[in-house]
């Protein structure tokens, strides 16, 4: 995966001082690049039987949607608040400079559906645990969580031990 790692582009300072970005839109506009990504990724979790890829705002649509193609399943949509038409849940989750919320749509998943839950990028955890929580009042089997890059120094992963985390390019 290190040629794909070569097309993450490095920002410092974004969005804040003392912050290094990691751009995927480079790797994202490689047609080439994003399938291989994408195959990857997928062929990880073919044999989980996924009945929706549930895609967190805003990155993880791409990834959701693109992951949801290569498995034959759905895509949902998970929002920041007041951004989706019908009726929702919602979670407060913790992130470490404070609180965030996040919805979904109260009838996305049935009982018992499969569930992958996509993203561009694991850092400290927060918001996708507040994902797994929120995924998990729908009484579905949440069959594992895909990332394209996973920053390990912040140890999101360990905030995720009751699922099957795969990050695909990880930085140290």
């Amino acid at each position: 995966m290190e040629e794909l790692k070569k097309l993450i582009r490095d920002i410092p300072d974004f969005p804040k001082k003392g912050v290094l970005f990691r751009d995927i839109t480079p790797l994202l506009s490689d047609g080439k690049a994003f399938k291989k990504a994408i195959d990857a990724i997928g062929d990880r979790f073919i044999d989980k039987k996924v009945d929706v890829v549930v895609g967190v705002e805003a990155r993880g649509f791409i990834m959701g949607a693109a992951l949801a193609y290569k498995l034959g399943a759905g895509v949902i949509l998970i929002r920041k608040p007041g951004k989706l038409p019908y009726n929702t849940h919602k979670v407060m989750y913790e992130l470490e400079y404070g609180t965030d919320s996040l919805e979904i749509h109260a009838d996305a998943i049935k009982p018992g559906q499969n569930i992958l839950i996509a993203d561009d990028l694991l850092a400290t955890g927060g918001t996708v645990k507040g994902v797994t929580d929120l995924v998990k009042k729908f009484d579905c089997n949440i069959v594992g969580l895909a990332f394209l890059i996973e920053l390990e120094f912040l140890k999101g992963r360990e905030r995720l031990k009751d699922y099957e985390v795969f990050s695909l390019i990880k930085y140290s």
